[in-house]
């Protein structure tokens, strides 16, 4: 609380991490990635890799407005994740058990996706309130008939078991336990992650055994996991849920594995670029409690062909009907130079009509890109006639860049990445 007061008054740096009661809470692994060379940030009291510096540099974080000196060690890590394979440190992830003989009829009543499904599918979907606006957005896996393991964001999971029991009926079975404690997790990502399981498991790795979106207990090693085809940064990959027990001996196992494949441990700096470049959304940042799925662009996660009703149906069903007046667009700079951060004004003719919700620096694409929130300064439906045939760019701390929007992610946007044959 002491270094919150000193800090009030403070230059509000990007990325400004405090120093105050760290480290608190450690992955299994993390006095291995300290001898790697990770650069921490902490979120939730959670440590976690942000970036790793090169051998013989000191992980330090600079504070700066243009480009930061750790740029080109995330390029590293977003060359390896795009070309090779790439291990993440994801154990702050929050995970909730849903439990009961209600579970599944009160998470169908709370998501705008459909959850009642065969056991293993795993299920993109948000939580909204009457409004229409988010107050989740979450992965929910069905790991039995009456249980499902709820996947949220390190800084979710209070907010999001107590968003669940405040609508579990005074005559509903529903029990939700954080078991965020309990696991690890690794997100092995990248074109060789299957080539890299492959040689630590038995389990069939096939696109026709283990399509992407499904979840199964594998063995890995001498341990078993829970192995989840899915990707927050936009390459085929798992996500595999250790028994903190296991943690440090899957950790090596995978390192030792992938020697010849060139695996990289990498960090949430990296997750961040190569999330934006495929226009990932973000809880809190680019979905809010005020910003429906209309806005947002995540229509498709609603089960609006089904006569299933969900908190929020009804103000999405207007949103439609009305047409967004503001929309969530990716972008990418013409300058690659700019740095951007976030919250970055978005310009029209010199007038206002957007604000940066997310960005940061993309190697694949070598120039910052993001999202943003945009409206028509007229009070008209945003739709991609619009954003093409007008001009727009972005002031970055009174520097203007060229920008160029899209409703669709900048990288490869059909998806043939995330879901290759094989």
């Amino acid at each position: 609380m002491g270094e919150i007061l000193g800090l009030h008054y403070a230059v509000p740096w990007p990325n400004r991490e405090l120093a105050s009661a760290r480290p608190f809470r450690r992955s299994p692994i993390h006095h291995l990635l300290e001898e790697k060379g990770a650069l921490f940030g902490s979120k939730m009291g959670w440590e976690r890799p942000n970036v790793f510096a090169p051998p013989g540099v000191e992980p330090e974080l600079e504070y700066t407005w243009s480009k930061p000196s750790w740029l080109a060690w995330t390029d590293r890590e977003q060359r390896a994740t795009r070309e090779a394979v790439a291990i993440f440190d994801q154990t702050s992830f929050g995970k909730l058990l849903v439990i009961g003989r209600d579970a599944a009829s009160v998470l169908e009543r709370l998501c705008t996706a459909e959850v009642t499904v065969d056991i293993g599918r795993a299920m993109y979907t948000g939580m909204l309130n009457e409004r229409g606006g988010y107050e989740a957005d979450v992965t929910i896996t069905r790991t039995a008939h009456d249980t499902f393991m709820l996947v949220t964001s390190a800084a979710s999971p209070a907010r999001d078991k107590a968003w669940i029991e405040a609508h579990v009926g005074d005559d509903e079975h529903v029990v939700v336990v954080d078991v965020s404690n309990a696991w690890a997790v690794f997100g092995v990502m990248g074109p060789r992650s299957r080539q890299l399981l492959g040689r630590v498991t038995r389990a069939d790795l096939s696109d026709e055994a283990f399509p992407f979106s499904t979840s199964q207990e594998i063995d890995l090693g001498y341990s078993t996991v829970r192995a989840t085809r899915i990707t927050y940064v936009g390459e085929l990959g798992w996500e595999l849920y250790v028994p903190v027990e296991f943690a440090v001996g899957v950790y090596e196992d995978l390192m030792a594995a992938g020697e010849d494949l060139g695996l990289v441990d990498a960090g949430y700096y990296t997750i961040n670029s190569l999330r934006l470049d495929k226009g990932y959304r973000a809880f809190g940042t680019d979905l809010t409690p005020d910003r429906t799925p209309v806005e947002a662009g995540l229509r498709f996660t609603c089960k609006l062909g089904t006569d299933i009703d969900f908190v929020g149906r009804t103000a999405v069903e207007a949103a439609i009907s009305d047409g967004p007046r503001r929309r969530l667009v990716s972008f990418r700079l013409d300058d690659d130079d700019v740095m951007l951060w976030g919250g970055e004004l978005v310009l029209r003719d010199d007038v206002a009509v957007g604000q940066v919700t997310s960005a940061a620096w993309s190697t694949t694409l070598g120039t910052c890109v993001g999202l943003a929130s945009v409206w028509h300064d007229d009070g008209a439906i945003v739709t991609p006639k619009w954003l093409q045939e007008n001009r727009f760019a972005i002031n970055a701390g009174g520097r203007i860049a060229t920008m160029f929007p899209q409703m669709r992610g900048l990288f490869d946007p059909d998806n043939d990445r995330v879901r290759p044959k094989g």
